[in-house]
């Protein structure tokens, strides 16, 4: 007689899948605080993907520069991938500058699961402070033109489903709030 080897059950999702889609100036928080909520929500047993623009930009989006038809673009197919990991049951934590409002709108549509804006408002001022990749400072020397912020523009959203206020909250208190948001929402 022949055993037959029955596959593993599959682990049932506590939760839907989602996209929490951090938007914000260069320097407002979001690839620390898509980090930090990752972090937390595993810890809890949720099945979750940061997807960074930075990280996006080394591969799939590497023929991508920064016009605005481009920026455009790489917002399109970022939403394009997080759609489906959240399609999977997967919570997809998307760190992108997005800059223009209609591109936001667009992966909103890709994405048949559940999609939350999350603006992380930090003024200027806040972001040059920080600067971690010194791209500010680069961007006032004239070697990267079009930076948004500088001589791009950035319209933030008119009706985020959460607003943390990350040029005057500290990382852990903006953490804090934003799992509990996520928390929340997918309950």
């Amino acid at each position: 007689m022949q055993t037959v080897a029955t596959p593993p059950a599959a682990t049932p999702r506590r939760h839907p899948g989602a996209v929490i889609w951090l938007t914000g100036l260069s320097g407002a928080g979001k690839s620390s605080l898509a980090t930090a909520l990752a972090e937390q929500l595993t810890a809890r047993g949720y099945g979750c993907y940061v997807l960074d623009g930075d990280a996006l930009r080394t591969g799939l989006n590497a023929d991508l520069g920064f016009s605005p038809a481009d920026r455009s673009e790489n917002v399109r197919r970022a939403g394009e991938v997080a759609a489906l990991f959240a399609d999977a049951g997967l919570i997809c934590i998307a760190a992108f500058i997005s800059p223009y409002r209609a591109d936001r709108a667009a992966a909103r549509r890709a994405c048949k699961a559940g999609f939350h804006e999350v603006y992380l408002s930090a003024d200027l001022q806040a972001c040059e402070g920080r600067d971690p990749k010194g791209l500010y400072r680069r961007a006032r020397a004239g070697e990267l033109p079009a930076f948004t912020g500088i001589d791009a523009p950035y319209e933030a959203p008119e009706q985020p489903q959460l607003q943390l206020e990350t040029g005057a909250q500290t990382l852990g208190h903006s953490a804090e709030r934003l799992l509990a948001y996520v928390l929340e929402a997918l309950v």
